[in-house]
Formats: structure tokens, sequence, C-alpha cells
């Protein structure tokens, strides 16, 4: 049975079990075929009451491959997201944590970079997350946050001339018009707002 067949049985709004359902088949199998969809632009996802997962089928609807980011958020990160938006990434390759910390804290949403502080550790090539950083113009915002998650978690250590460079960027808020009373040194230093206070961070101690 291929995806446009799936999809036209399918149209609607479905759960996993519904679509185990129509289809006869395991739930694991229904996942898989989610992903499937999802990745072909036939499926969208959304949140009902408790958090269950909706899954919005269209048959018509096929777009250019790509990769939901607050899925991928959620994968790295220890603070999950619910949200009931898709932010669809349209990529023929699955997009690199550099990536999504990057366009997490250009999101300039509270939960959303708070989210991705988390990302820092998972770091493995410094460089192209420059790329991203200098992409997004969140050369200096980068510093500051990366300077914050030291103060509370392990994080990879970043390369000297690429933390030199990000000094290029533009300061400010990161979040418009939010910022707090702690990290004032880190503020200073990178003249940048930080949104988050101490207490907002203690989920990565737990």
């Amino acid at each position: 049975m291929d995806l446009n067949e799936i999809a036209r049985k399918l149209e609607g709004l479905q759960t996993v079990s519904s679509i185990s359902k129509i289809l006869n088949i395991k739930k694991r199998t229904s996942i898989n075929y989610i992903w499937q969809l999802r990745k072909k632009g036939y499926l969208t996802t959304s949140y009902g009451k408790r958090k269950i997962r909706l899954y919005k089928i269209n048959s018509l609807s096929k777009k250019t491959n790509g990769y939901n980011f607050y899925e991928l958020l959620n994968k790295y990160s220890k603070i999950k997201l619910f949200t009931k938006e898709d932010y669809i990434i349209h990529s023929a390759k699955k997009p690199s944590v550099e990536e999504i910390l990057a366009r997490g804290i250009a999101s300039k949403e509270f939960r959303v970079v708070l989210s991705s502080l988390g990302l820092f550790n998972k770091i493995k090539n410094w460089s192209i997350f420059k790329f991203f950083a200098n992409k997004y113009n969140i050369k200096k915002k980068v510093g500051a946050l990366y300077d914050v998650a030291r103060s509370i978690m392990r994080v990879k250590r970043m390369d000297k001339r690429i933390r030199k460079s990000l000094f290029s960027g533009k300061g400010g808020y990161i979040i418009p018009k939010i910022k707090t009373r702690d990290f004032k040194d880190v503020e200073k230093l990178w003249n940048v707002f930080i949104p988050f206070n101490k207490q907002d961070l203690e989920v990565y101690k737990e």
C-alpha cells in the first residue's frame, strides 16, 4: 500500500489507535506510517485534551520533504514542548543539533529558548554552530546563553576562536522586553539581556 493510498484512507483527524484500527495494523506500524506521512507532507500534528497527539491527514497536501522542528527539539532536550502547531524544516537532510539549537534561540519564544539550552551539551561541531548563529544573526545571544548553560550544567567546551568571533554580533534582548535580575555578569559581558531566573533553570539540575 503506497502512502497516497494510506493518506486517502486516513483522511481527517486521527490518533495512533484510530490509524491502527482503520488499517488493521499494530500501533508500532502506525507510528512508522505517521513518520512517513509527515515526511512526505501528508500529515501535521496537534495536541488534544490530556496532551493526546492528534494527526491531521490530507491526501492532497503533499509537500517537499521536511522535518518537524519541535519533534527534533523534544528528542534532544530534557524539557519537552507540547505545541498545537507544526514547524516544518524543509530539507532533504535531517537538521543537525547545531541547527536546531540556533533555530530555537532565534525563535524568541521563552519555552523554546529554555528547552534549547540543553542542546549545548550535544554540540559536535562548533564551526557548524557558528555558521547557523551567523545565519540567524544571534551570535552574541548564543555566547551569552552558552555561559548561562555552563553555569547550571555540563556543556561541551566551546572553541576559543569561535567564542571570540561571537562578540562581533548584535546584543539586546533574547526575548523581546524580557530581562531578569540574575546573570548580570553574563549580561554585562555580552551586552545581552538574559530572560531566565536561576529558578527557571532548576529543571536541568534534576
